[in-house]
C-alpha cells in the first residue's frame, strides 16, 4: 500500500504561515511514501514567493519526503506582461523545479505530472498534443498490478463544483486528453485550482475514459477560501489499481484533524465508494467535502 499525501493551492505571499508550519509537522510525523504539490505554489509567481515555497520544499525534503511537484496558473506572472510571454515559468524553473512533467514510480504507483499552465489565460489551463503522447507513453511499460496515477493543477473535467449548479471549466482539449487517460489506463486524477474538495469515478460524468477516479484537493494553506471550506488536503492510501482510501485532512483553526473518510473500489472498469469511520473529527465540524 502507498501513502500518499496531496497538497494544492499552497500560494506563498497569500497564505497562513501557521497551517504551513502545520503542515511540515503533519507530514514530517505522518511520513507519507510521496507527498504531492499540484500547483500554485506562489500567489503572484514573485521572486520573494518563489524562494519562500522553494524553503519549504526544502524543508520536506529534509525531513525525508519524496516530492511531486508542478506549477499552476498563478506560479505564471500577471502584471509583468513581458516576462509573461517571454519566460512565463523561468522564476519557477529556477526555484523549483526544471522539469515541468515530471515522474515518480514506485512498486505500487506510477505519478505522472504534468503542467496544464498557459500564458494566454489568465486562470484556465490547457493541454497540448505532446503533453497527451507523453501520458501515453509513460505508462505504456507501466506494470498492471501498478496504480496509475495522473497530476495536474486544473481538473481534465468539468466539475459540479462551482456556484449553484454551475459546472467548473475544464482544461482545454478536454476531451482529447481523456482520450489520452483512457488509452493510458490512469486509475487516479489529481488536481486543485478551485480550493474545493471534490472526488467521483469519472465514468459518472463523462464516457468512455477508462477506471479513472477524479480527486481534487482544496488549498492547503491559503488564506483566499471558498464556499467557506478551510484549509485543507488529501491523505490517500492507495491499494495496487482496485481500492484505495481518501481522508481529508482539514484545518481546524488549531492544527490539522482527519475528517471525512471514504474508501472506493474499482469493480470491472467503475469506482464505488462507501463512507468509512471517521477519526479524531465529527464530520459536522466543517464544510462536508463532495463525495458524489
Amino acid at each position: 500500500m502507498a501513502r500518499i499525501a496531496h497538497l494544492s493551492d499552497i500560494h506563498f505571499g497569500a497564505n497562513d504561515p501557521n497551517i504551513v508550519a502545520a503542515t511540515i509537522d503533519w507530514l514530517k510525523e505522518k511520513q507519507p511514501d510521496l507527498v504531492i504539490i499540484s500547483g500554485d505554489l506562489t500567489q503572484r509567481a514573485r521572486e520573494s514567493q518563489f524562494q519562500d515555497a522553494a524553503d519549504y520544499l526544502h524543508a520536506l525534503r529534509e525531513n525525508g519526503h519524496k516530492l511531486l511537484v508542478i506549477p499552476g496558473n498563478h506560479d505564471i506572472p500577471l502584471y509583468d506582461v513581458f516576462r509573461r510571454f517571454a519566460s512565463p515559468l523561468g522564476r519557477y524553473k529556477r526555484h523549483i523545479a526544471q522539469d515541468l512533467c515530471p515522474w515518480v514510480e514506485t512498486d505500487e504507483v506510477a505519478v505522472l505530472g504534468i503542467n496544464t499552465a498557459r500564458s494566454l489565460t489568465i486562470k484556465d489551463g490547457r493541454i497540448n498534443e505532446e503533453q497527451m503522447q507523453l501520458i501515453r507513453q509513460r505508462f505504456k511499460g507501466v506494470a498492471p498490478n501498478k496504480t496509475r496515477i495522473l497530476v495536474t493543477h486544473h481538473p481534465l473535467f468539468e466539475l459540479p463544483i462551482g456556484q449553484g449548479n454551475e459546472l467548473s471549466e475544464a482544461v482545454g482539449r478536454h476531451r482529447d486528453a481523456l482520450r489520452a487517460i483512457a488509452d493510458a489506463g490512469v486509475h487516479l486524477t489529481l488536481a486543485g485550482h478551485f480550493h474545493r474538495t471534490y472526488a467521483e469515478a469519472a465514468s459518472k460524468m463523462v464516457a468512455e475514459v477508462g477506471p479513472t477516479l477524479v480527486i481534487q484537493a482544496g488549498t492547503a494553506t491559503s488564506t483566499r477560501l471558498r464556499n467557506q471550506e478551510p484549509q485543507s488536503f488529501n491523505w490517500l492510501h492507495v491499494e495496487q489499481g482496485n481500492r484505495m482510501e481518501l481522508q481529508v485532512i482539514v484545518w481546524n483553526g488549531e492544527d490539522f484533524q482527519r475528517a471525512s473518510h471514504v474508501g472506493f473500489s474499482l469493480k470491472g472498469r467503475r469506482w464505488h465508494s462507501e463512507q468509512l469511520a471517521t477519526q479524531e473529527m465529527a464530520a459536522d465540524e466543517f464544510s462536508e467535502p463532495d463525495y458524489r
